[in-house]
C-alpha cells in the first residue's frame, strides 16, 4: 500500500511537519515592574508584530459589570497621552508603515501594531505610551460614547449577534460570561470619565499585562528596546476581582426570540468543562467531526440527506473555567422543531462504529492545519503565544494539546458525547421571523391541552371530569364527595375526617403498608382530604402509572377494610392532632369561637371533631358513614394532566358504574344567626391575648359570596388598612386579619389579632372602627382596585397545577356549580363596587349579632 493510500501514515507525516514549528525558540521572561515578555523571532519576513495583552476584560468590571468598561477603554487608549494626541498616534504608526488596532474579549484586552521590522521602535514606543500612559481626554470620552452607542445599535440589528447574546445570557446564570462584552446600552450610557479612570488605574498595570513580540528581530537587541520603552512603567497594587463560578447546569433551558428576520437561526449549547479539562481535546475533535465543513456528519445528515437545514456547524468554546459546546443551524421556520428534534435524535443514536478511524484522523488533520494556518503571519504567531500565556497560562500548551488530540479514539468521542452532550446541560436558543410567533403560540396551546374540563354525566348520576394537559408528564386524579359534619350523626363529629384517612389504608387487595409501598415505588402520592363540606381522595403520578391509580381508587371506594389495628392507630393519631390544636392558642380560640357562634349547629365543632366525639367512634360508625357517602350520585372524579382520553374515559366510566346506587346526602340543618352574641373571655395560661370578632356571612352558593371574597381581601394582607393601623402604626398586634368558615348556605366571617393583655381593648376598638369604615363606604377606589387585582391574580396562581385545577372542578360539580366556574371569577369580582361592600358590611356585620372572644392572658 502506498503512503497516500494509508490515511494514518499520512496523518503521522502531517504531525511530523508541525513538530519543528511548535519547537521553534520562544523566550519568556519578566521585567522588574512585573510585565511578562514573550519573544518569538521569525526572520523570514522583515515584519514585526508587537502586542500588549492586558489581563482585563468584561468579566473583571466588578461593581460596573455589564457596563462595557473594558471595551470603552479599548476605544479610548488611542485618543491621546501626555506625549501624543490621538491623531498623532495614528499618524506615527501609519507613517512608519504600520497598522494599529485593538480588541476586547471577556478576559483580555489586546492592543497590537503590525509594522516593518526596521520601524519596530515606533510600535514599542506608541504601545507603551498608549496602553500605560493614556490621558483619557474628557471631550474624547463623550465623542467615543456616541460611536460605541452606534456599535451597540449595530449589534442589535445583527441577528447572529442577538442569537449569540441570548445564548450566553441563558447558558450562564452566575458567571459574568452572561453579560455582553460591549455592555448593556442603559448601563453603558451611565459610565462617566471618572469610572473609566478608576477602572484604568486599577487594571492597567505592567504586572497585569503581557508584551509579545514576534517577527524579524535579534533577541538581545529587542530586550534592550523593551526595557527602554516599558521598563519605566510603574508597577501597581492589583486588587483582586471576585468572579463567581458557574454552577453545574442541572436542567434544560430554552429561549425563543421573534424579530424582523426572514429565516430561523438556532443555537444549541451544552455546558462543557474548562479549557484545561482532560475531556476538552476530545470535545474539540468531536466538534470538528460533527460540524466542521460540508462533509461533517451533521451537515451530511441534516442538510444533504434530510434537507432540514441550510447550514449547520459545531464548535467547542472553552475560554476558561467553563465553556459551551455549540451547534448552530439555519433553517426554514416551519422546519425548526423537526430539525432540532432530529439533531438530538441523531446525536443520541451515535455509536463507536460511527466514528471511524478515517473521521478521527480527518479531525486531527484539520486541527493541525488550523494550527499551521494560525502561524502563517507573525501576527498569528504572536496571537497564539498570547492565548497560551494569558488564557491558558502555559506557553507550551499548543504542543501538548496537539499531542492529546492525536491520541483521541472513537471510544473517547462517544464517552465525551454521552458525558457532556446531555439533556440536563442543554440550552436551546432560536431567533425566528415574527410570523412564526403566532404558529408557535398556537402549537404551545395545543401542547398544553384544554384549559377547561369536559363533564361526562353518568347514567347512575356520578360525574366524570376530564382535562387534557400535556404541558408536563403528570396526571392527577381527584375524587370528591359531599360530606362533613352536616351529614355526621350527633356526637360523632370527626367521622368524616377519620373515614377519609382510612380510605387510603387497608383494602381487600393490599394492606395499609402495601398501599403506601405501591404508590411510593412509582414516585407518586396518594392522600385524603376533608373539610366542612366534603371529603375525597387525590392521586398524583406519572402518566405511565395510570393503571395503578385506577386500581387504588377502585379499591379505596369499593373494597376498603377497616381493620381494628389500623382504625385504632389512626383514631389515636386524630385525637393527638386535636390535642395539639388545643395547645395552640389561636386554634384553641377558633374552636371556642365556633361553639359560641354556631351553638347546636354541626359547624360548632370543626371537621376534625372533638376529643369526646372522636373518642366515641368505632369501626361500625365509619362503615355506616361510608355507606351513606360512597354512592353513585355523590361521587365526582376529575382527572387533569397527561393521559390518553380514548383509553382512560371508558375505564373510569366502568369504575363509576360499579358504585352503589344512591344520591347526595341530605342535611336538614339550618342556621339563621349567631348562637351567643356578645362578649366572651377565656383565660389561658399564655403570654399573649388573641381577639376574635365573628359575624354572619354568606355561604358558597349565595349571591353575596363574591362580595365576601373582596371583603376578606380588604381586611387582610400587609397592605390592608387594618394591618397598617393596628400593626404598623399602633404596634398593637403581631398578626391581624380576617378569615372565614364557609358552608354551602352559611358562613362565619371573623377577624382575629394577636395582642397583649394591655392592648386587646384598643384592638377591639380598631376592629369596630374598620368595620364601620367599610359600612360607611369609606374605601378608596385605589384600595378597591388593588384588592381586586390581588384576588384575581391569586385565583390565577391557584390554577397552575393539575391538582388544584382538578380540585376546583370536582368541588364545583359536587356543590352544584359548573365545573369551569372559575372562568367567571374575574368578572364577578370586577362587578363588586364600593357600595356593594358597604351594603355587605351593613347587612352582615351587625353589632348586636357580633360574637366577641378574647382568649389568653387576661387581666
Amino acid at each position: 500500500m502506498s503512503e497516500c493510500q494509508n490515511p494514518h501514515r499520512s496523518l503521522e507525516a502531517d504531525q511530523s511537519l508541525i513538530e519543528p514549528i511548535l519547537k521553534e525558540p520562544v523566550e519568556r521572561y519578566g521585567l522588574e515592574n512585573g510585565l511578562t515578555v514573550v519573544l518569538k523571532p521569525d526572520r523570514s519576513n522583515a515584519i514585526c508584530s508587537v502586542q500588549v495583552w492586558v489581563k482585563t476584560g468584561s468579566i473583571h468590571e466588578d461593581d460596573k459589570i455589564g457596563a462595557g468598561l473594558s471595551h470603552y477603554l479599548e476605544h479610548m487608549l488611542f485618543k491621546g497621552t501626555e506625549k501624543r494626541g490621538g491623531r498623532e498616534i495614528s499618524e506615527n504608526v501609519q507613517s512608519a508603515g504600520g497598522y494599529i488596532n485593538a480588541y476586547t474579549t471577556f478576559d483580555r484586552t489586546v492592543y497590537y501594531i503590525e509594522i516593518p521590522s526596521e520601524n519596530v521602535d515606533v510600535a514599542l514606543d506608541v504601545l507603551s505610551d498608549s496602553v500605560f500612559r493614556s490621558t483619557l481626554p474628557e471631550d474624547e470620552v463623550e465623542k467615543e460614547r456616541g460611536v460605541i452607542l452606534r456599535e451597540i445599535d449595530m449589534g442589535e440589528d445583527d441577528p447572529d449577534h442577538k442569537l449569540s447574546r441570548a445564548l450566553f445570557e441563558t447558558s450562564f446564570k452566575e458567571h459574568p460570561y452572561r453579560y455582553p462584552i460591549i455592555g448593556y446600552k442603559d448601563l453603558f450610557s451611565q459610565v462617566t470619565r471618572e469610572d473609566l479612570v478608576a477602572y484604568y488605574d486599577r487594571r492597567y498595570s505592567p504586572n497585569n499585562a503581557v508584551l509579545i513580540v514576534a517577527g524579524d528581530f535579534e533577541t538581545s537587541d529587542m530586550k534592550k528596546r523593551i526595557e527602554r520603552d516599558f521598563g519605566s512603567v510603574t508597577r501597581k497594587t492589583l486588587p483582586s476581582v471576585f468572579i463567581p463560578s458557574e454552577p453545574m447546569q442541572l436542567a434544560e433551558r430554552e429561549c425563543h426570540l421573534y424579530e424582523d428576520v426572514q429565516i430561523t437561526r438556532a443555537g444549541i449549547g451544552f455546558q462543557t468543562p474548562s479549557l484545561t479539562h482532560p475531556d476538552t481535546p476530545a470535545l474539540d475533535a468531536l466538534s470538528m467531526i460533527l460540524g466542521h465543513g460540508n462533509s461533517s456528519m451533521l451537515s451530511t445528515h441534516l442538510r444533504e440527506e434530510l434537507k432540514l437545514v441550510h447550514a449547520i456547524d459545531a464548535s467547542n468554546w472553552t475560554p476558561g473555567a467553563v465553556g459551551v459546546f455549540y451547534l448552530a443551524l439555519v433553517c426554514d421556520p416551519d422546519k425548526r422543531d423537526e430539525a432540532i428534534n432530529e439533531l438530538h435524535s441523531y446525536l443520541g443514536s451515535l455509536t463507536v462504529e460511527d466514528f471511524s478511524t478515517e473521521r478521527v484522523d480527518k479531525a486531527v488533520r484539520q486541527l493541525i492545519v488550523a494550527e499551521i494556518n494560525a502561524r502563517k503571519t507573525v501576527s498569528g504567531q504572536a496571537s497564539k503565544l498570547g492565548a497560551a500565556e494569558v488564557v491558558i497560562g502555559d506557553i507550551g500548551y499548543a504542543e501538548n494539546y496537539l499531542r492529546k488530540i492525536s491520541r483521541v479514539t472513537p471510544e473517547d468521542l462517544i464517552s465525551v458525547l454521552k458525558k457532556w452532550l446531555r439533556e440536563e446541560r442543554l440550552t436551546t436558543i432560536t431567533l425566528n421571523p415574527k410570523s412564526a410567533q403566532v404558529s408557535d403560540l398556537k402549537s404551545g396551546e395545543e401542547k398544553q391541552g384544554e384549559t377547561d374540563f369536559i363533564e361526562f354525566k353518568q347514567s347512575n348520576s356520578s360525574n366524570l371530569l376530564l382535562r387534557e394537559n400535556d404541558r408536563l408528564p403528570n396526571t392527577h386524579f381527584r375524587v370528591v364527595m359531599n360530606a362533613g359534619s352536616l351529614y355526621e350523626q350527633p356526637g360523632k363529629q370527626g367521622a368524616t375526617s377519620l373515614l377519609a384517612t382510612l380510605l387510603t389504608k387497608d383494602t381487600e387487595k393490599r394492606s395499609s403498608v402495601e398501599v403506601a409501598e405501591a404508590i411510593e415505588s412509582v414516585g407518586g402520592s396518594f392522600y385524603e382530604f376533608s373539610g366542612n363540606n366534603s371529603l375525597g381522595l387525590a392521586l398524583d403520578l406519572l402518566p405511565s402509572n395510570v393503571d395503578l391509580a385506577l386500581d387504588l381508587i377502585e379499591q379505596a371506594l369499593l373494597h376498603p377494610i377497616f381493620k381494628d389495628e389500623t382504625f385504632t392507630l389512626e383514631k389515636a393519631a386524630h385525637m393527638a392532632a386535636i390535642k395539639e390544636d388545643l395547645d395552640e392558642i389561636v386554634t384553641a380560640g377558633r374552636k371556642i369561637l365556633r361553639k359560641r357562634f354556631f351553638g347546636d349547629h354541626p359547624f360548632s365543632i370543626g371537621e376534625a371533631g372533638s376529643l369526646e366525639s372522636v373518642g366515641s367512634l368505632g369501626t361500625d360508625d365509619i362503615q355506616e358513614l361510608r355507606s351513606s357517602l360512597v354512592t353513585a350520585g355523590n361521587v365526582t372524579i376529575a382527572v387533569s394532566g397527561q393521559f390518553e382520553k380514548e383509553n382512560l374515559k371508558p375505564r373510569l366510566e366502568a369504575l363509576l358504574e360499579k358504585l352503589p346506587s344512591g344520591g347526595k346526602p341530605v342535611s336538614n340543618h339550618e342556621f339563621k344567626k349567631p348562637s351567643s352574641p356578645g362578649e366572651h373571655r377565656e383565660p389561658m395560661d399564655r403570654q399573649q391575648a388573641v381577639v376574635f370578632h365573628a359575624y354572619l356571612g354568606p355561604g358558597l352558593l349565595e349571591k353575596d359570596f363574591y362580595v365576601s371574597e373582596l371583603a376578606h381581601e380588604i381586611f387582610s394582607g400587609m397592605a390592608s388598612n387594618l394591618f397598617e393601623k393596628i400593626r404598623e402604626e399602633l404596634s398593637l398586634a403581631y398578626f391581624v386579619r380576617s378569615s372565614r368558615i364557609v358552608g354551602l348556605d352559611t358562613a362565619m366571617f371573623y377577624f382575629y389579632a394577636g395582642t397583649s393583655t394591655e392592648g386587646y381593648p384598643k384592638v377591639i376598638e380598631e376592629l369596630i372602627k374598620e368595620v364601620k369604615r367599610v359600612s360607611d363606604g369609606d374605601i378608596a377606589l385605589q384600595e378597591l382596585n388593588r384588592c381586586k387585582t390581588r384576588l384575581k391574580a391569586s385565583r390565577r396562581m391557584s390554577m397552575q397545577t393539575n391538582s388544584s385545577c382538578a380540585s376546583h372542578a370536582a368541588l364545583n360539580v359536587a356543590y352544584g356549580l359548573p365545573a369551569n366556574d372559575w372562568r367567571s371569577y374575574d368578572e364577578r369580582i370586577d362587578a363588586v363596587s364600593i357600595q356593594d361592600l358597604a351594603n355587605f358590611a351593613s347587612k352582615y356585620f351587625r353589632e348586636e349579632e357580633r360574637v366577641e372572644l378574647v382568649i389568653g392572658a387576661l387581666e
